[in-house]
């Protein structure tokens, strides 16, 4: 098992967005190895930190990063799309400030075991939280139909080549069972015609990507924990949120747009009737990026983009 690696990205913009103050209430709701958690005790050692993750080996390493704060902190075990139950498990009615960093980290990647890396020969997990008994990558890949496959690669993974990907994976699970990344790395090189292989990226990134989106649930997750994470915001409280690809950022800007009260009524009636208000004021008018001193040192910052609301 690797020692917990993991740089935090966008730090001083977070800490810019949320702007923590003593006594006010916090949540990492993506706690990770607790670096956002701890850059905003730092700056308001006075507050109270909620941290929640699915991944319990990050939660010790968070625990053990900010056992310093004392009982300025406290960690959870779980879903962020259960945020509303897990804070009311704590008596938190309301928050004065959430930030999300949404995706896989750098030590889930690297740890070879937890199948989440097409660079590393391991079994096909890629679930975040190990002790769930949720479904691994080998049982999808190995038990849902073709079509369902197709779909999950296409729509998670925006890969172009999903029809062949999804056949060539169905013909090779006749032979033996896909059990591990580097076997589904190969059926995908097979499938992928060599002379279309984006130099940038490797041919398995995008399936890698479908995967794993799929085995957690993470675009459910992120929608539901973000509406109870917004709803829970008092006013003045601070939302951020960091995605790392394009269907993140579609939820990101979804949800965002609903709460600013624009109008949801169909196009051809002459008034509104749907009664939208606004409850959030956009504080990003386009993402942030990282910037190149930043990406020069964690290369995994160059696709983050954050976006920030507040609570009116």
């Amino acid at each position: 098992m690797t020692a917990f690696r993991h740089l935090s990205v966008l730090p001083d913009e977070v800490i810019r967005f949320l702007d923590p103050a003593d006594g006010k209430t916090y949540l990492d709701g993506t706690l990770g190895g607790g670096g956002h958690a701890s850059l905003i005790l730092e700056k308001a050692p006075g507050a109270f930190l909620v941290g929640i993750d699915r991944d319990q080996t990050a939660l010790a390493a968070a625990g053990a990063r900010l056992a310093v704060h004392g009982d300025h902190v406290h960690l959870l075990h779980g879903d962020f799309a259960d945020v509303s139950e897990l804070l009311s498990s704590l008596g938190v009615t309301g928050l004065d400030g959430f930030i999300l960093d949404l995706g896989v980290s750098s030590h889930q990647l690297d740890t070879r075991e937890r199948g989440f890396s097409f660079q590393q020969d391991a079994p096909l997990d890629m679930r975040m939280d190990v002790s769930s008994c949720g479904e691994t990558a080998a049982e999808l890949v190995n038990t849902l139909p073709e079509a369902e496959l197709e779909r999950i690669i296409s729509e998670y993974g925006e890969e172009r080549w999903a029809k062949r990907i999804a056949a060539f994976i169905v013909n090779e699970r006749a032979v033996s069972p896909v059990a591990t990344t580097f076997r589904l790395v190969d059926i995908i090189k097979g499938a992928v015609p060599k002379a279309k292989w984006d130099d940038r990226i490797h041919p398995a990134t995008r399936t890698f990507q479908a995967l794993r989106i799929a085995v957690n649930t993470e675009l459910e997750s992120l929608e539901q924990g973000m509406r109870a994470a917004l709803d829970l915001l008092k006013p003045g409280g601070r939302g951020v949120i960091i995605s790392f690809h394009s269907l993140e950022d579609r939820i990101v800007k979804h949800v965002f747009r609903e709460y600013l009260g624009a109008c949801t009524c169909p196009r051809q009636l002459p008034v509104c009737v749907c009664g939208n208000q606004a409850r959030v004021r956009i504080l990003t008018s386009r993402p942030v990026s990282a910037t190149t001193e930043e990406t020069d040192e964690n290369p995994r910052a160059r696709s983050a983009k954050l976006r920030a609301v507040e609570k009116l």
